[in-house]
């Protein structure tokens, strides 16, 4: 299981395998060289801390995704609510949406995720 948490320099860095994926790991070397000013041992480096977080794999020179960005941003935000609002969903929402105006269009999107969900869960 992947481990949420990145710090910021490792959510950039992630961002660029997520963007190129799946990428030839020297080219990503060229990359962060470029981008963030890395030498080769450190994107290595990074790049072997987040393989054994379970987000990326880098297999015979190519770095690829074993999760989507959003896959891994979904659990970031499930694992907050958990944390934050003991599981919650109703109290995160109101946190969320307090003190600011909720548009029509909001409130529907937000209506029909739920719907979805709920047929989508009921089918299984």
């Amino acid at each position: 299981m992947a481990d949420f948490k990145l710090a910021p320099v490792e959510a950039k860095f992630a961002d660029i395998i997520w963007k190129n994926a799946p990428i030839p790991s020297p080219e990503l070397v060229k990359i962060c060289e470029k981008e963030l000013n890395w030498k080769k041992s450190t994107t290595y480096t990074e790049l072997k801390k987040l393989c054994n977080r379970g987000l990326f794999k880098n297999e015979k020179a190519c770095v690829s995704a074993l999760l989507t960005r959003d896959e891994f941003y979904a659990g970031h935000s499930r694992r907050y609510v958990a944390e934050t609002f003991g599981g919650s969903l109703p109290k995160f929402l109101t946190a969320f949406i307090d003190g600011n105006t909720l548009t029509e269009k909001q409130a529907k999107e937000i209506e029909n995720i739920i719907y979805m969900h709920l047929v989508n869960s009921n089918r299984g």
